[in-house]
């Protein structure tokens, strides 16, 4: 008996295959399905596919006449077919899911264990994407792998790739051939290059409605384990730029009474795949597993969820298959749910569920965790979605890794949203850290979130692909506010300035203050980092000097190889200017006195 149509389907992301048998059951049955499929890249990302398939008979009754395939691609070209009997004239046809390509056999397979073999070739585009810096390649997965005996995907791409960024998930080997198992159906996502460059351009809009004056905060981009930021305008400037204890950096502005400012940032950021060592103690560990406004931790359903999945992958796992994505919140201006609100209500999630409830589970295992918000790339916002349409912004969480010393960041929302690509193992080049929140479940707002009018009509985020690394070195001036002259028998302070000149941060460094004359002779300081734009007082002091005598003292201070000298003098008292000042305003009080006393 002779089989036409139809069907053992497979779904790619992407693209479709679909052999039509009346039943599924019947076909998988009355055939071994067996595939090779061969997807070469060039230099410019155009893949040349070469299908072949097998349907290899498993009875004597029943044999295949033509064969009907379903890509899922946008464009495609160049479709050819052939099998043992020679040539094939392919019927190509257009409909909503992309390409119908429809073979009639030259001949047929007849018999137990007799094989229809036929190849299929075409190009298309839309495998390999080119972002910036970053080759991007997708390889469909298989949405019923049990349809088939086997099914073998191998990839080749041009020596100027170079070698894979990474490839998800793990267990797929370097070799670039994969099977069913490894394919599964999520597929295989594979990134080449070393590094990806955003230009940036935000606008924070900044208002006080109070008759009195205001001090505000807004939160720049910050350079993290993950990225490399530099910020090369900004208009106008803070009065001072300065981090806080989650790494943000916090632009400071004052806004007198009843006044409005647009405040314009321009930079450039360099995404890492690989995070840098960031090693912190456990007190500093200890406020990332405290409860906080919708990470409810102490929450009885929460601990117990804790208790039993314990480690952060399996945390990741389950935040991405409890929650569902609901599309219709991107768009609406629906209340946070928390964690809490989360678990009960599932079907009701964007990233910002997904984020809280990871955070919230972990912190209740005693697992450091925080939040990150900013934006990320995508192409498929249907797989990729992101939570605004006006500013593409994007949450997700990241946990510390005691072992590595460092923060790991992780994306359940999209690990959910794509069928089940690994998210966890190995982030990519697509997310860019606008803010970190661990401290507060609130705060500081990331660029996007300054506009108070209901009805904004500029977009506030630019992000576009860059292909130039960004070459900056900090720099920095160092200044004294130690007075030139002081009291003699009294302690001199002042403060060390550490000015950032430049457009990239300042690490954290080891201050140097020599003298030869005052006591302490040394000392060694270790400072904090000063983010661009944005200066840092360091306290300093020397102890008191004799009271009967005036002391001359030079002192030089030195950091990262930079050192400046300055001169201080402690005077006896009436010889300061202070006691100059003191010894006048006596005189003039006595003699003012004196007259008093000779009018009466």
């Amino acid at each position: 008996m002779k089989i036409n149509l139809a069907i053992i389907s497979l779904f790619l992301t992407g693209v479709i295959f679909l052999i039509s048998f009346p039943h599924q059951a019947f076909a998988a049955n009355n055939f071994n399905t067996d595939y090779h499929v061969t997807y070469t890249i060039d230099q410019n990302g155009m893949a040349h596919a070469v299908v072949n398939g097998t349907l290899a008979n498993t009875t004597s009754q029943y044999y295949a006449t033509s064969y009907t395939i379903q890509l899922g691609f946008d464009t495609i070209s160049n479709v050819k077919a052939q099998d043992t009997g020679g040539p094939i004239t392919p019927q190509v046809s257009k409909n909503s899911s992309g390409y119908i390509i429809a073979l009639h056999f030259n001949s047929q397979a007849l018999g137990l264990g007799n094989k229809q073999q036929f190849t299929i070739t075409f190009d298309t585009p839309t495998l390999a994407h080119h972002y910036g810096r970053i080759w991007e390649i997708d390889i469909p997965g298989i949405s019923n792998p049990q349809d088939f005996s086997t099914f073998v995907v191998e990839l080749k791409t041009p020596p100027s790739f170079g070698q894979p960024a990474y490839i998800k998930p793990q267990e797929a080997g370097n070799d670039l051939v994969f099977d069913k198992q490894t394919l599964g159906k999520s597929g295989i996502s594979l990134a080449y290059g070393n590094t990806q460059v955003y230009n940036f351009h935000l606008i924070y809009h900044l208002r006080n409605t109070n008759l009195y004056p205001s001090t505000t905060q807004i939160a720049l981009p910050p350079s993290t384990n993950y990225q490399d930021v530099s910020i090369t305008n900004i208009d106008p400037q803070p009065s001072n730029v300065v981090e806080d204890k989650d790494g943000n950096w916090l632009a400071q502005y004052h806004l007198s009474s009843i006044q409005s400012m647009d405040v314009n940032v321009s930079g450039n950021v360099v995404i890492h795949l690989t995070p840098k060592e960031d090693p912190m103690t456990p007190e500093q560990l200890s406020d990332y597993i405290k409860p906080q406004e919708y990470w409810e931790s102490n929450n009885p359903e929460i601990a117990q969820l804790a208790n039993q999945l314990q480690t952060p992958q399996a945390i990741y796992t389950y935040v991405s298959n409890k929650l569902h994505y609901d599309f219709s919140r991107v768009t609406s201006n629906k209340p946070r749910l928390g964690a809490v609100g989360a678990l009960q209500d599932p079907n009701s999630a964007v990233c910002l569920e997904f984020t809280d409830l990871f955070i919230a589970i972990a912190r209740a295992a005693h697992i450091p965790a925080r939040e990150v918000d900013g934006f990320a790339y995508t192409d498929n916002p249907q797989q990729r979605p992101i939570s605004q349409e006006k500013d593409v912004l994007h949450v997700w969480p990241e946990y510390y890794n005691s072992q590595k010393q460092t923060w790991i960041m992780v994306d359940p929302t999209w690990g959910s949203t794509t069928g089940g690509v690994d998210y966890f193992n190995t982030l990519d080049f697509d997310h860019f850290a606008f803010d970190i929140r661990g401290e507060s479940s609130v705060y500081p707002i990331p660029a996007g979130g300054y506009n108070y009018t209901s009805t904004p009509v500029s977009k506030d985020i630019q992000v576009e692909f860059s292909t130039t690394v960004p070459s900056e070195t900090p720099v920095f001036s160092l200044d004294s506010t130690i007075p030139a002259v002081t009291i003699a028998g009294l302690p001199i302070t002042g403060n060390v300035v550490i000015k950032n000149n430049g457009s990239t941060y300042v690490p954290s460094q080891i201050l140097y203050l020599m003298t030869n004359q005052l006591t302490p002779q040394t000392q060694t300081l270790e400072t904090s980092g000063v983010p661009p734009f944005g200066y840092l007082d360091v306290p300093v002091s020397f102890n008191s000097t004799n009271p009967l005598i005036d002391t001359q003292a030079n002192y030089t201070i030195k950091i990262a190889g930079i050192s400046k000298q300055e001169q201080t003098e402690s005077k006896l008292f009436f010889l300061t200017p202070v006691g100059i000042s003191v010894v006048i305003f006596v005189l003039i009080f006595i003699v003012g006195i004196g007259i008093l006393q000779k009018r009466r």
